[in-house]
């Protein structure tokens, strides 16, 4: 990712880019790269979640 992503933010553009692949707006030259990036956001938002949910057991556990 190239600027400061929000997970907000990341969690949006993988709708959209799920949304044009259900209804089949994906062009076929893009779809590689759209996966690509889908697959970078989905890891992302895996990777917040999980710094989340160790500051809440360290918060928690003070």
């Amino acid at each position: 990712m190239k600027k400061e992503l929000k997970y907000e933010d990341a969690v949006k553009r993988l709708k959209t880019i799920v949304a044009e692949m259900e209804n089949g707006d994906t062009d076929i030259d893009k779809l590689t790269d759209n996966l690509k990036e889908a697959k970078e956001l989905i890891a992302f938002c895996r990777n917040k979640l999980q710094k989340v949910e160790s500051d809440i057991k360290n918060i928690l556990d003070d």
